[in-house]
């Protein structure tokens, strides 16, 4: 409906709408149309082209019906049609229409040039020009249309394959989730527990000296820091999300009397702390003027610096320790740097393996990137860049196969020589996407058989329509031999000669060339049947056309005419 137009669409169907207006008011003013005539044509064409996509059936066959009688009506029925094909809905009513709309647009070329002898010419011609004016756009688009309406069916359905299988496969991690979360906390918590217990025991033996209760109070710290920290990896591998900072279920984070140490570059004061208190000699130091980082950047600069120091107590213990956290102006440095051990490498050391990669991941997910590795003069050397910024969302991977998700949701090579096959961007337009898809190809049977039999339709059409076009103007051109003498046949012919004689040297005349023709020139005579043919020879000018009359009464000619016909 008009009223739920875009400014876009309302625009560009009233451009549309005075195109056409032009184009029948040109058309009625070159076939001999004018004054009011070509208002009304105007005016009807503009107001039939607004109407034709809410009344797409009762448009087309108002144009087919008009148009043999006010040619200007021509141009609106190809537009007409072609929306025709695709705004009816059934097929049914779109067959009706189109019949109808044939019906009347032959019926009515047959009537207004009325000629008992040739008929069948005329309703030859007119077929021709309906089937190529008005049944071959519908046709077209009404293929077009159904075709764009499959493939986004399949596209629905893809995507709702897509949410089934993210769902499937997201219960299936929560539930994998939940049983580590089970395992760890079985496991970890128990030992962890054990060491709380014992360590806190020892801490109030009278038989320990300050500095062994000063190890064993680390000990326990450790240990109770380590129980929070597994209860709130527990709770994020349950629930999948991290408790809240300020929520009733989330410790504070800035106090050790709870048990936990603070988190981000506040808590790394802490870590340095906690490494001295258990006798590792930890510098600390700070350049630049602070800044406040993301929260995922803060925590991850947290991460590289607690792995950092736990690397160096397994491999390099007694070593010397050096951090050091940089406020750059673009982006934040945090470096950890362990000189060699004194006696060597530690050996049999127990390692999960994952840890600095872990940290490499970490930092990449926030936008930032970490090393790792020997340093220049000896040691071992942690650094990690992280932005000031909100880190970048991740890309997420593609939860289905590229033979499975039409093309649209995958950027994975699809072809042969590895090129990506990506549809477009989210705010293409459906015809965009489909010609992008029909372009770039791929292995989807379904698109390439479209695409074929959308082709080879279109072809046999072409193919027919020129086959058609070409047996009418070879029919035209022998029809017009029929309408046609030279000016020594005309003056071979005697005025008193019998009508049979006269016939039998001249040309039937029966050829849609001289359609129009005897209703000029001179006053018949009363009660006579008239012949009349065209002049081989070509007129002075090309608006005029010589034209030779035999009229016969009483089985004679009684007279002969020769005039030019003033074509408009």
């Amino acid at each position: 409906m008009p009223g739920h137009w875009s400014r876009r669409r309302t625009a560009g169907e009233i451009a549309l709408a005075v195109v056409v207006a032009v184009l029948a008011a040109g058309t009625e003013e070159l076939l001999g149309g004018e004054g009011w005539r070509l208002a009304g044509v105007a005016a009807g064409a503009a107001a039939l082209s607004l109407l034709r996509r809410r009344l797409p059936a009762s448009v087309l066959v108002v144009a087919a019906g008009l148009v043999p009688f006010l040619p200007g009506f021509g141009p609106l029925l190809i537009v007409v049609s072609w929306s025709a094909g695709r705004y009816i809905a059934g097929a049914g009513q779109a067959l009706a229409a189109f019949m109808a709309s044939f019906v009347l647009n032959v019926g009515g070329t047959v009537l207004e040039t009325w000629d008992r002898q040739r008929l069948l010419t005329v309703a030859f011609l007119a077929t021709l020009y309906y089937l190529g004016t008005t049944l071959a756009p519908g046709l077209a688009h009404r293929y077009w249309t159904q075709r764009r309406t499959l493939l986004h069916a399949l596209q629905e359905h893809n995507a709702q394959l897509l949410r089934e299988r993210t769902m499937v496969a997201w219960h299936a991690r929560l539930r994998e989730r939940q049983r580590i979360a089970q395992d760890m906390h079985d496991s970890l918590g128990h030992q962890l527990a054990l060491i709380a217990v014992h360590t806190g025991a020892l801490e109030v033996d009278r038989e320990l000296s300050e500095r062994q209760r000063e190890v064993v109070g680390v000990l326990r710290n450790a240990s109770v820091t380590a129980m929070h920290e597994l209860r709130e990896v527990v709770g994020i591998l349950r629930d999948g999300i991290e408790a809240t900072e300020g929520t009733a279920s989330a410790p504070a984070r800035a106090g050790d009397e709870t048990g936990r140490a603070a988190r981000g570059t506040a808590g790394i004061e802490g870590l340095v702390t906690a490494a001295r208190a258990a006798g590792t000699t930890v510098g600390l130091r700070r350049l630049g003027e602070e800044r406040p980082l993301a929260p995922a950047a803060d925590h991850a600069a947290y991460r590289i610096v607690q792995e950092a120091l736990t690397n160096a107590y397994k491999y390099a213990p007694g070593a010397p320790i050096g951090v050091e956290l940089r406020y750059e102006p673009d982006t934040f440095v945090v470096e950890v740097l362990n000189e060699p051990p004194v006696d060597g490498p530690a050996k049999d050391v127990v390692s999960g393996g994952q840890g600095l990669t872990g940290l490499a991941e970490r930092a990449r997910l926030v936008g930032g990137m970490c090393h790792a590795g020997p340093a220049d003069g000896g040691g071992f050397r942690v650094a990690g860049m992280l932005p000031y910024g909100a880190a970048p969302v991740a890309e997420a991977a593609p939860l289905v196969d590229a033979a499975d998700d039409f093309r649209q949701q995958s950027t994975k090579p699809l072809v042969g020589d590895g090129r990506p096959v990506v549809v477009g961007q989210a705010d293409w337009t459906f015809t965009e996407r489909e010609l992008a898809m029909a372009v770039r190809g791929g292995r989807g049977r379904s698109t390439g058989g479209g695409i074929a039999l959308g082709c080879g339709i279109a072809f046999a059409a072409l193919v027919l329509l020129v086959v058609a076009a070409g047996f009418g103007l070879f029919f035209l051109m022998g029809s017009v031999k029929e309408g046609m003498i030279d000016p020594v046949q005309y003056d071979a012919v005697k005025v008193g000669m019998s009508e049979r004689e006269v016939r039998d040297q001249l040309p039937s005349g029966d050829t849609i060339a001289t359609t129009g023709l005897g209703g000029t020139g001179p006053e018949r005579p009363a009660g006579a049947e008239c012949l009349v043919l065209m002049s081989s020879e070509m007129g002075e000018t090309f608006d005029q056309e010589p034209v030779f009359r035999f009229c016969f009464k009483d089985g004679k000619l009684i007279e002969k005419k020769s005039y030019v016909v003033e074509q408009r």
